[in-house]
């Protein structure tokens, strides 16, 4: 076992029905799959259904889980308090409904913790990507990242897949900049990384849509769309580095 070490995050918002499976999914992956030092740590952001009480059990009976409480709604914000407070050497994301396949969370984390990189983060858009969801989404989420790529003059090639992870000095010189606290906030934090010369490792992944997706997709379509103008004019005279590697692959 390495002596480095990884926190993975998850968070959640009105999860109680899935919350307990998906977590003993993940352990069990880590424990059999993963070389580092590892911890789970669920952030719960203003549910109302008893996910607390489900993630306080898990805690109880694994030391390796643990739990942190905020008020307010935003994967943003639950991503910046746990990330800003992990003494890890990387941390890592995925949604809780496990839609990216957890055999692609080694290359992401090794992307950062054995060849260099900064951020690493999960595509679903690269040649070698496997993705099973509706004509729909699939049409949108082509079409933000176009959006993306095009008012930004960025590189990597999916911006809001839930499933990155940083690099812990990252964490503390890029999380800080980032102003939004919802779903844009991946979106910004990959372009401030881009902009600032960091590393980026763009990795092919496999991914089923969740079809008990919470996301209101039109107005979260709005505030990134207001997100992508807010940032290009802060972006607007930086010099953009080559910061992005894309790895292309499965494993």
């Amino acid at each position: 076992m390495s002596g480095r070490s990884v926190e993975v995050v998850i968070p959640v918002l009105n999860e109680a029905h899935v919350l307990e499976r998906s977590i003993a999914t993940l352990r069990g992956y880590l424990e059999t799959e993963l070389p580092y030092t590892w911890r789970i740590v669920i952030v719960d952001n203003g549910s109302t259904d008893g996910t607390a009480g489900v993630a306080r059990r898990l805690c109880e009976r694994h030391s390796d889980v643990a739990l942190r409480t905020l008020a307010e709604r935003g994967r943003g914000r639950a991503l910046r308090h746990a990330w800003m407070e992990s003494p890890a050497d990387a941390v890592c994301y995925m949604d809780v409904d496990l839609s990216t396949e957890l055999r692609f969370l080694r290359p992401l984390l090794e992307a950062i913790l054995e060849h260099g990189y900064d951020v690493a983060t999960g595509s679903r858009l690269l040649p070698d990507s496997q993705t099973q969801r509706s004509p729909f989404r699939e049409m949108l989420s082509r079409t933000y990242n176009w959006l993306v790529r095009n008012a930004l003059r960025t590189h990597f090639s999916d911006a809001q897949c839930g499933f990155k992870a940083v690099s812990r000095t990252a964490v503390q010189h890029l999380v800080p900049q980032v102003k939004d606290e919802s779903w844009f906030f991946d979106t910004e934090l990959l372009t401030l990384a881009e902009k600032q010369g960091f590393r980026i490792a763009d990795i092919a992944v496999a991914w089923d849509e969740d079809d008990d997706s919470r996301v209101k997709i039109l107005s979260t379509a709005w505030d990134d769309i207001k997100g992508i103008w807010r940032v290009r004019r802060t972006v607007q005279a930086a010099q953009p580095g080559p910061a992005l590697v894309s790895t292309g692959r499965r494993t």
